[in-house]
């Protein structure tokens, strides 16, 4: 019977180390991929300037927003903090291209209602990602579901309870604005929060 030598059985073991550290790194290559990634600004929970009334706008809505002196005359008892003490704030955030990071100009309107739903545990709330039309069906359902997380977490910092807030994806399926200009693209990479 012939020998094997010492160096016959080494590649042997040299593939099955190599197929074993592919199999390491497409496993850690996955798990990665399953963490989520919502980035928000560097500026996240730090408090917002205090800034003139008449160069105080929310950046959200119709820019109707009002002074920061007759907002802080809100009183949000628990009895009494419902949707007319905030029927008022914006229901909309709005996102750059290809982007879900939450910008500055939003943060007075997702603090309302944090306000808002802190001040009333039993309310909920459903934030709806979405995107332009611009990139496949799956990769708009992914940044409309980075976006809409966002948004929840931002919410959740300001000590909002994850079980009053849920976060869905239509992606592109739910358009704001028809067309294929820059304009309605804006409309559409958004993020809207509705009662539940």
């Amino acid at each position: 019977m012939p020998s094997q030598s010492p160096t016959s059985s080494r590649p042997a073991a040299s593939s099955t180390r190599l197929s074993l550290l592919a199999s390491a790194l497409a496993a850690a290559a996955l798990l990665g991929a399953c963490g989520s990634s919502v980035k928000l600004d560097e500026n996240a929970g730090k408090p917002a300037p205090i800034t003139d009334a008449s160069q105080n706008r929310s950046g959200m809505g119709d820019g109707s927003a009002a002074p920061a002196s007759n907002v802080a005359q809100v009183n949000l008892d628990a009895n009494k903090a419902g949707d007319a003490a905030f029927g008022n704030l914006p229901k909309v955030v709005y996102f750059d291209f290809d982007s879900f990071v939450v910008k500055d100009e939003f943060r007075d309107g997702i603090s309302g209602h944090a306000k808002r739903l802190n001040a009333a545990k039993a309310k909920k709330i459903l934030i709806e990602g979405h995107t332009d039309e611009r990139g496949g069906r799956e990769y708009n359902l992914a940044l409309g579901q980075k976006r809409a997380e966002a948004v929840q977490k931002s919410l959740t910092l300001l000590g909002v309870s994850a079980d009053q807030v849920e976060a869905v994806s239509y992606g592109e399926e739910r358009p704001a604005a028809s067309g294929s200009t820059e304009e309605a693209w804006a409309q559409n990479r958004r993020a809207e929060l509705k009662d539940r």
